[in-house]
């Protein structure tokens, strides 16, 4: 079982005893676990129903319908991704989803403007669901809201201003959604990575699922299953947190195996992410934290953690989508 945060006491007040207990509740967990369920959020139930309900929709579609909207059309990385056409670890997960951003037109790029800036774009959507469309982007505006709230949160829990990190999230923060099937497969070791063991790359991960078990998370050297838990978003923390603590929060590997045969998960995850051109300098921690801080960077000096949010986060979709780095990306060397 994860910790359970209450965020409703910080949202009330953030001042408040009872809201900087949270906060200081929120980096000790983010320090020791890195996931945790959050309650008290503010985002009401009938909203991520209606949300999963287009989702099941979405995924009962036509195959016709959904790879007309491939991510192979989309230098953005934004749209529909075939069963087992996205790898972690260089191997294919299976699952299929499709993936939103906030939704803009696509950039006019100079020939010397970093790589990442392909990532600003229009989302494909599909044309026989347009509810899909006004529901995710009504979605994420609540999201967007309260994801903040919990970042200055953190501020405050690390002994910082209540503002101190809003100028990484303005003028473009870079939002993500990826609504994902993982259908079922029979109870082998070679055919149970419904999506490989990783870390994320951004700042915080917010999932809501069906009750379908799945999800596993890296606890004391072992993976343990996470339950569902009803009314709550399951949270954990990306890697920009990790490089900009020194390592004092550390973004935690997590994995999903494949439910059993004739059965499918289905989850809908909200990343929030800082603008693209974000760069997270050191936050200066109290000297008892900074005394935890093992350092930033990973273990794999193959896998680096750079300090441009944009360039990070174009190294892992890359590495997740070779069928969109064919085609929008053979200029660029693979860490992006």
């Amino acid at each position: 079982m994860l910790p359970v945060l209450d965020f409703q006491t910080f949202l009330q007040n953030p001042h408040s005893e009872s809201g900087v207990a949270f906060a200081q509740d929120l980096v000790n967990i983010s320090h020791n676990v890195g996931f945790f369920y959050l309650i008290g959020h503010g985002i009401e139930q009938r909203h991520n129903d209606r949300l999963m309900a287009l989702a099941k929709r979405f995924f009962a579609l036509p195959e016709s319908a959904r790879h007309a909207i491939e991510i192979k059309h989309s230098p953005h990385f934004r749209g529909y991704t075939i069963l087992g056409d996205e790898r972690t670890q260089g191997k294919s997960d299976w699952r299929d989803q499709i993936d939103i951003g906030v939704e803009e037109e696509a950039v006019q790029l100079k020939h010397d403007d970093p790589p990442w800036m392909r990532l600003r774009g229009p989302n494909q959507w599909p044309t026989e669901l347009p509810e899909l469309r006004e529901a995710v982007n009504g979605w994420a505006e609540q999201m967007n809201t309260m994801a903040l709230e919990l970042f200055r949160a953190l501020a405050i829990g690390l002994s910082q201003d209540y503002h101190y990190f809003d100028d990484t999230m303005t003028p473009d923060p870079y939002m993500r959604i990826k609504i994902s099937r993982y259908p079922g497969q029979a109870d082998s070791p070679s055919r149970r990575q419904g999506l490989g063991l990783h870390h994320d790359s951004g700042l915080f991960t917010f999932i809501f699922q069906n009750d379908v078990v799945g999800l596993q998370v890296e606890r004391d050297g072992q993976l343990v299953d996470v339950e569902p838990l009803p009314g709550a978003f399951i949270v954990n923390l990306g890697e920009m947190f990790q490089i900009a603590t020194d390592g004092y929060l550390k973004a935690t590997k997590h994995q999903v195996v494949s439910p059993a045969a004739g059965v499918e998960r289905i989850s809908v995850a909200y990343f929030m992410n800082p603008r693209l051109s974000a760069v997270f300098d050191s936050v200066p921690l109290p000297p008892h934290l900074a005394a935890l801080a093992p350092g930033g960077q990973n273990d794999d000096r193959a896998d680096p953690v750079h300090a441009t949010f944009g360039e990070n986060t174009l190294k892992i979709r890359m590495r997740a989508h070779p069928d969109v780095v064919a085609a929008h990306y053979s200029d660029v060397a693979p860490d992006g």
